[in-house]
């Protein structure tokens, strides 16, 4: 039997890497994006960390991402609150999104502006 949680976070290793290399090499960049550039304190700019680490997985919908610009599957998730979703993404969910998702740096207070990062986009 396919271990399909096995698969599709496998699956999502990749792409998360293969966009990580890509944004390495400038081949994607944040002035690529479509978005505004979210200019936060201290320097943070969630557009850039967005494409960055959060790109692969939130434009495609991968593994059940809810996509940036889809405000219906944004607003599902948002049934549970706000500070849910935020620590969904610095605990990781269900062995598919990993613990803050593709930002090995980030603070919990980074991974909550990007969260409202993708909100914001997707209204």
């Amino acid at each position: 039997m396919v271990n399909f949680a096995k698969v599709i976070k496998s699956h999502v290793a990749q792409i998360g890497a293969i966009s990580m290399l890509a944004a390495m090499s400038g081949s994607v960049s944040a002035d690529t994006g479509a978005m505004q550039l979210a200019a936060l304190s201290e320097g943070f700019e969630a557009e850039r960390v967005y494409m960055q680490s959060c790109f692969a997985c939130h434009n495609s919908g991968a593994a059940g991402a809810p996509k940036v610009g889809d405000a219906a599957a944004w607003a599902t998730r948002l049934e549970k609150g706000f500070d849910a979703v935020v620590a969904n993404a610095i605990n990781g969910l269900n062995g598919v999104m990993p613990a803050k998702g593709l930002c090995f740096t980030c603070t919990d207070d980074d991974l909550r502006a990007l969260v409202q990062y993708m909100v914001d986009n997707s209204k």
